[in-house]
């Protein structure tokens, strides 16, 4: 619901203009001077501000100025009974969003907000857009009907009408940003922004400033205020990818967002009120990071309060077929290219691939692929992938030229480190289930991942 000021300084106008808006959905607040109405406006709880010129204490062009200064974005209709091209021409050189004189037709001021507001969110979505980092057109849809993806999109589901704060799990590449994705469209929030930043592709000392954005001044550089990612996503969802490797100091100020509903920017005074829904995700063990003291407790358990495991691709390969369609199809379009057809040999190859890439690797060997076949068939030479290494060939990198000792050492070496491995892919890298599931210490796991060099 969007909260609309009225600064208005007669009682029945305030009142007729309050009771018509709320009878359009709207949430109203009513300030009876300008010096009230800026400071309204610098608690940041409005998103259209409908001022009269003629005020008290402040004038209708000075509480236009601190919207503008405070929050450029947010829309400002002037009204006024001495209405003139001079006067409306200031105005709108001063940055209103429209002018409209008294007596006021409603069905016209109920239009110019409904503009506005549709205004605003274009403009969002065109600075939210400048500012990604990889902007994929078309992303893929989720695709796919093995019993572990029907359980992700059942819990997705039941997730999304919520507020509710999720923590999606798994390995890189397996789409867990396009997951964050369908549960925003699939929330009351699908018609206010959805904002994806990648915490490991931020330097950290810039990271702050992107989430929070900054004050003028508030560092060599600053030369006028930034709206950081936060104000930009109002009403709508973040999708913090990769928080994992976010700095415990600015984990910090992402906890005040979550519990108390509000920001400080870079430089700032007056902390802003948001109205954001945060999805996270993260390649990560956080429970590890939390026992390491790299990830903060509190911040864990606030986001993994609905956690969602995305599975590899290697443990939905019934999947495999419908997803190489899927990219066929869509590279066929992007390429302007007639649609290829694939070997059953091919489609073997890739079902008994390992996919340490996930989803995003498939696609790139089916675009790859799509190139190299110069008929309207894509063959097993088209892919160009190497074929499965046995765990078997470890074994045979056994020295047989020491002594038994030396041998049986170096098997038990490479038993132990496949076994490890297996444990770790089966639970998404989570230490402590894998230590639970290898029937060892959490610290005997930890000692043997470092001895034989596993995380490198």
């Amino acid at each position: 619901m969007e909260t609309i000021l009225i600064v208005e300084d007669k009682e029945s106008m305030a009142q007729m203009l309050k009771e018509t808006l709320e009878l359009e959905g709207y949430e109203i607040i009513v300030a009876r001077d300008g010096s009230e109405g800026i400071k309204i406006i610098r608690e940041n709880k409005a998103d259209v501000v409908l001022t009269d010129l003629k005020l008290p204490k402040k004038d209708g062009m000075e509480v236009l100025k601190a919207s503008k200064d405070e929050n450029p974005l947010i829309p400002v209709i002037v009204m006024t009974a001495f209405g003139s091209v001079e006067t409306a021409v200031n105005a709108m050189k001063s940055g209103a969003y429209d002018f409209i004189t008294k007596p006021l037709d409603t069905d016209y001021l109920l239009l110019l907000i409904k503009r506005s507001l549709k205004n605003r969110r274009l403009v969002t979505e065109n600075l939210l857009l400048k500012d990604t980092l990889s902007h994929y057109i078309g992303a893929p849809n989720i695709v796919g009907k093995s019993p572990s993806m029907i359980k992700v999109a059942e819990n997705i589901q039941k997730v999304s009408p919520t507020k509710t704060t999720v923590l999606l799990l798994g390995e890189s590449g397996t789409g867990k940003e396009l997951f964050a994705k369908a549960i925003h469209d699939l929330s009351p929030r699908k018609e206010h922004p959805f904002v994806a930043i990648n915490c490991a592709a931020i330097p950290g000392e810039l990271l702050e400033s992107e989430l929070f954005g900054y004050e003028k001044g508030s560092f060599t550089g600053a030369a006028e205020r930034k709206l950081g990612k936060f104000e930009l996503a109002n009403k709508g969802t973040v999708f913090l990818d990769e928080i994992g490797e976010m700095d415990i100091t600015l984990q910090t100020k992402v906890l005040r967002a979550l519990q108390e509903g509000e920001i400080d920017r870079v430089g700032g005074i007056n902390p802003i009120k948001v109205d954001i829904r945060i999805i996270a995700a993260s390649n990560r063990d956080l429970e590890a990071a939390v026992a390491d003291n790299t990830f903060r407790q509190d911040l864990y358990y606030r986001l993994s309060v609905f956690p969602i495991a995305v599975p590899p691709l290697r443990e939905r390969k019934d999947d495999i077929p419908a997803l190489v369609e899927y990219f066929i199809s869509r590279h066929s379009a992007i390429m302007n290219i007639l649609h290829k057809n694939i070997t059953q040999d091919a489609m073997d190859m890739l079902k008994n691939y390992s996919w340490k890439g996930n989803v995003r690797e498939l696609e790139n060997v089916i675009e790859r692929a799509m190139i190299l076949c110069e008929g309207d068939t894509i063959m097993q030479e088209h892919l160009r992938l190497n074929p499965p290494v046995a765990p078997e060939a470890i074994l045979l990198n056994i020295p047989f030229d020491g002594t038994l000792e030396d041998a049986s050492g170096a098997a038990l070496r490479a038993a132990e480190t496949l076994r490890i491995k297996k444990a770790l892919d089966n639970t998404h890298g989570n230490k402590t289930r894998a230590a639970e599931i290898l029937k060892v210490s959490y610290k005997t796991l930890l000692t043997k991942i470092k001895e034989y060099g596993i995380e490198k």
